[in-house]
């Protein structure tokens, strides 16, 4: 069943995040645009690569109203563990969410029940804590977090101006389109 438009379902959630261990919730995700970023697991291949890629876009994800959250089924002192040992994971300054009861990926829609990990899936959540993009890679596919970044400036404008939509490969500044009976056919 599509997550598209739906209301994050309430979760609550202990993670770490510059230094400090922190309380999350869905209420997190209201009032901003939120990235959630969920990967397998800490210490491992693939995932640090994409978290550290997501950590060089973060600064631009900021400056567009975004704030970022991973989450895996480790836990918060498994997060701080990573972030004291790894030269990538060590950059990280957005929250890392410990999921170890499986209830946020469960929620999400990306937890693997075999293998209790969650699956490499990218969510955006608009200011009202409804998710509007959806993407679940599978586990030898690392992300480009370069393209979280082009979802968000397409959501957040299609958001802002009513009856327009943005065509593929839109870029910020680029045409978009006004659905109606005169384009039906054309395009």
């Amino acid at each position: 069943m599509s997550l598209i438009g739906k209301e994050v379902a309430p979760f609550a959630a202990k993670a770490y995040h510059n230094g400090e261990f922190i309380d999350v919730s869905e209420q997190n995700f209201k009032g901003k645009w939120s990235v959630v970023c969920f990967y397998p697991a800490d210490f491992t291949f693939v995932c640090p690569t994409e978290l550290e890629d997501l950590q060089n876009e973060y600064a631009t994800l900021k400056d567009l109203g975004v704030e970022v959250y991973s989450v895996s089924t480790d836990t918060h002192f498994t997060h701080k563990a990573w972030h004291d040992h790894s030269d990538a994971i060590s950059k990280i300054e957005y929250v890392m969410i410990g999921d170890p009861s499986q209830k946020i990926s469960r929620i999400f829609d990306v937890l693997n029940e075999e293998e209790g990990l969650a699956d490499r899936g990218t969510f955006i959540i608009d200011p009202d804590g409804v998710i509007q993009t959806v993407e679940i890679n599978a586990g030898g596919i690392g992300r480009d977090a370069s393209t979280v970044v082009n979802k968000i400036k397409a959501a957040q404008y299609v958001r802002n101006n009513p009856g327009e939509v943005c065509p593929a490969k839109w870029q910020e500044g680029s045409a978009t389109l006004k659905p109606s009976l005169d384009l039906v056919g054309k395009i």
